[in-house]
């Protein structure tokens, strides 16, 4: 059987390591995105499929018995059309998403619909902000002229850009007394993130917290109603049960 995994997580990752280890054949699909990717363990191809129709078909072609959608969870397009292309097809497709951040005692969160959103909530809470949703979508801070930003993404971000800035480019995991430097070392007043979970990038969170620093959190994008599980066994549970023609 052919298995299709989207996504260039950790999660996806090491579900194509435990599924080529059993002998499975797996396909992992990136979006080519990164300049350099981690790559997974078997098969792996890249760029997009051409929407859902797309999909649908490559499925057909190679005969998926099963899809996983374990890209980052703000990537609301290609689940989307995951989705759709399980619906054509008939194709089983489960969600593997990581459990988001959850607020802790001595935390000042804000949460944001989304990046304008969180732009706008920027010049009541500091002047220097440590802005780490990524390379797109940052023309959302670009008209704030009054702000500073320390931009950290792993590849070069993407214009308009907000006008006083820095640009570090980075890739985790980081570690809380780095991070805490970081942000000492600029003088950062508010933090920028998005709701993306897991522990490779949450020491900024704890070092936010132990400086005082309030954060904005953009939550995450709505996805499709579908099969979800939020590690790697509970996933493998799911294929072994889904691909021997029981119910998913």
């Amino acid at each position: 059987m052919t298995l299709l995994i989207l996504g260039g997580t950790g999660e996806a990752r090491e579900l194509a390591t435990e599924l080529v280890a059993r002998g499975e054949h797996v396909v992992s699909s990136l979006a080519g995105r990164v300049a350099r990717p981690k790559l997974p363990d078997g098969e792996v191809r890249v760029g997009g499929f051409g929407g859902p129709e797309g999909l649908a078909r490559w499925l057909t072609e190679n005969d998926v018995t099963a899809m996983i959608d374990a890209t980052h969870p703000f990537a609301e397009r290609i689940g989307a059309n995951a989705a759709e292309a399980a619906r054509m097809t008939g194709t089983p497709l489960l969600r593997l998403a990581r459990p988001g951040w959850t607020e802790g005692p001595g935390d000042s969160w804000h949460w944001a619909d989304d990046l304008a959103h969180a732009a706008r909530l920027l010049p009541d809470l500091g002047e220097r902000v440590f802005l780490t949703s990524g390379r797109q979508g940052l023309a959302a801070f670009a008209g704030l002229d009054g702000l500073w930003f320390l931009i950290r993404c792993v590849d070069p971000p993407e214009v308009p850009l907000p006008r006083r800035h820095e640009v570090l480019l980075g890739r985790g995991p980081y570690t809380v007394e780095k991070e805490r430097a970081l942000m000492e070392r600029h003088g950062i007043e508010v933090l920028v993130t998005k709701d993306s979970g897991g522990a490779m990038t949450a020491a900024k969170l704890t070092a936010a917290r132990e400086l005082g620093v309030p954060v904005v959190v953009v939550r995450r994008p709505r996805r499709p109603e579908t099969a979800s599980v939020t590690t790697v066994r509970d996933a493998l549970t799911w294929l072994g049960v889904t691909t021997k023609g029981s119910p998913a």
